[in-house]
């Protein structure tokens, strides 16, 4: 599919037929209500903000989960909690035009692998299923927990109670509400990864609900094999094709990969989208 299409994705968004995966770069437009600072999404962005605005070493800074592994065995596990916890849960982010279009649009199946609470909030007034990813935790043969939303608050239920009939937001990287749950480091990402693929970190009942689903990922990079392989076992059973990216440029690592896994690439960002969808948006960039 080319970018003169891309009306035909929007059509397939509304329809629920596609289910948006929402990856860093969707955040883009997103500032601190207070100092209007950029949301700190990416990798590079995240590896400063826990570093107080420093880089770290150059083998640091290749990847969040090499950088969070190094700051979990210096200062503790709690530290990545707090620290992903007062990001997200405690400041104050504005809603992007692609969030903001999402939740108005009210769909019944969205993956953010963002840990902030943007879609939440927007999910705030609407009854909800939200899945979210856990890893490294003792008794339980799973990686995720189930939370129902009534319209008011959150409780958590399990595989036998959960309403399947709700929409779903399923946040496999965790959120710090209404557990302060993360996947960040690479011992996180190591046990995460192992346990969805062998089939333990998705429930039974969104795994029969995505078959033959179709995806669109925004704001996504292709370049990181933590983020390839959790995107290749969530999105399995899919459709055909599997779905459509919007990566600007895409470089041959991110080809292949995509043409290997089934997803076809479009040279067009976020905002070419918003515009097919009649949203008016600022410009910005997915690099």
């Amino acid at each position: 599919m080319s970018s003169t299409n891309l009306a035909e994705l929007v059509q397939g968004v509304k329809a629920g037929q596609i289910a948006p995966y929402l990856g860093p770069y969707a955040l883009n437009g997103s500032v601190n209500a207070e100092s209007g600072e950029p949301i700190p999404a990416d990798s590079d962005s995240l590896i400063l903000a826990m570093n107080n605005g420093q880089p770290m070493a150059p083998k640091l800074m290749y990847e969040f989960p090499r950088a969070a592994m190094n700051q979990e065995l210096k200062r503790g596990r709690s530290f990545l909690t707090r620290f992903l916890t007062t990001l997200y849960g405690e400041k104050q982010w504005t809603t992007p035009a692609l969030y903001q279009w999402l939740i108005d649009l009210q769909l019944p199946y969205i993956i953010d692998i963002n840990r902030d609470t943007l879609i939440q909030q927007g999910y705030a007034q609407r009854p909800h299923n939200m899945i979210e990813g856990i890893a490294r935790v003792g008794g339980t043969d799973y990686r995720f927990r189930i939370f129902e939303y009534d319209g008011a608050a959150y409780k958590e239920v399990t595989l036998e109670t959960v309403n399947p009939a709700l929409p779903i937001l399923f946040k496999p990287m965790g959120s710090p509400i209404p557990e302060q749950n993360f996947i960040a480091s690479d011992a996180d990402y190591v046990d995460y990864i192992t346990e969805l693929m062998g089939g333990f970190a998705i429930p039974d009942f969104l795994k029969e609900y995505r078959k033959e689903k179709q995806y669109l990922l925004l704001g996504m990079r292709l370049n990181r094999d933590t983020e390839r392989m959790v995107l290749s076992d969530i999105i399995f059973s899919a459709g055909s094709p599997k779905g459509w990216a919007l990566i600007p440029d895409a470089n041959d690592k991110e080809l292949r990969f995509c043409e290997r896994i089934g997803i076809e690439v479009i040279n067009a960002d976020v905002p070419d989208l918003l515009a097919a969808a009649g949203v008016e948006a600022p410009l910005a960039a997915t690099a």
